[in-house]
């Protein structure tokens, strides 16, 4: 009986060990994703503020739009994005910067007579 509790004594401080072990080495890995770069944009009648966004290729970014004044969108097409943002909010966007070049953007929701010249651009450098 008294071998079988220095047994399961033992056993008991490897399994504790083991896991420690294992997560130090799950921690220490270096894989954890870079902070996305964080970008607050305004939208109101009839601008993108600011109307110039500036990233590295390859980069996470974060849009946080936020309309002011109107119902707005904000249209990327070559990153595939259409987000509509609603008057005194704020919506949040996320994609990878994954080619190079400068792209524009423009207002998705109608948003007065102004609304066809709401634009701005995303210049990604490599």
């Amino acid at each position: 009986m008294n071998k079988l509790k220095v047994m399961l004594i033992g056993l008991a401080i490897l399994s504790a060990a083991s896991a420690r072990t294992v997560a130090q080495a799950a921690g220490n890995t270096g894989t954890s994703m870079p902070a996305a770069h964080e970008i607050q944009v305004t939208l109101r009648k009839y601008e993108f503020n600011p109307g110039s966004l500036h990233v590295k290729k390859g980069e996470q970014v974060k849009l946080v739009l936020t309309a002011e004044d109107h119902d707005h969108g904000f249209r990327l097409d070559d990153f595939n994005i259409n987000q509509k943002v609603a008057k005194g909010t704020t919506a949040v966007v996320t994609f990878t910067a994954d080619k190079a070049g400068t792209f524009e953007f423009h207002c998705a929701v109608v948003c007065g007579l102004g609304h066809r010249g709401m634009k701005g651009t995303l210049v990604v450098e490599e």
